[in-house]
């Protein structure tokens, strides 16, 4: 942990340049849903999700928001310039799919969209610096039914 932050510290654009890359891979994905049909509705929605055990306020962001004919889909960008220590994917962890869902839920409230269709889906994006960009689309990737608490019974026991 030292050490990352010593290296953070001596490497300044470390953070830029990640930033740089999460956008580019923003704007590619965009680009490629636009080409497979889907119509853009918001991009970097951020919004208050609730407070932490701190009491801090948590707040949450969905990359990309669009329509798929008439499902709202929710869509995480995830952009690597290689694969050498994971794809993309694998960074769209549980922690990361339920703050997703709270923003979701949140999102669907503010409009007022109780009774639409709507997904989670994952968009992966390696852009190797000798190559052309590869974009993956993973539709429906998680739903909020894995996250639902389960019943306890009394009669099992």
């Amino acid at each position: 942990m030292k050490e990352e932050l010593l290296l953070q510290q001596h490497r300044p654009d470390l953070r830029r340049s990640t930033r740089e890359t999460g956008a580019k891979g923003e704007t590619l994905a965009a680009r490629f849903l636009r080409l497979k049909g889907f119509r853009l509705v918001s991009a970097n929605f951020i919004v208050p999700i609730g407070r932490n055990s701190r009491g801090a306020q948590v707040t949450g962001e969905i990359d990309l928001i669009a329509l798929e004919g008439d499902t709202l889909c929710f869509i995480e960008v995830k952009t690597r310039v290689s694969r050498d220590f994971g794809g993309p994917l694998s960074a769209v962890d549980r922690q990361k799919q339920r703050q997703i869902i709270r923003t979701a839920r949140v999102y669907r409230r503010i409009f007022g969209l109780f009774d639409m269709r709507f997904r989670y889906d994952v968009v992966t994006v390696v852009t190797p610096s000798n190559g052309r960009p590869e974009i993956e689309l993973f539709r429906n990737f998680w739903t909020e039914s894995s996250f639902r608490k389960k019943e306890w019974r009394d009669d099992i026991l």
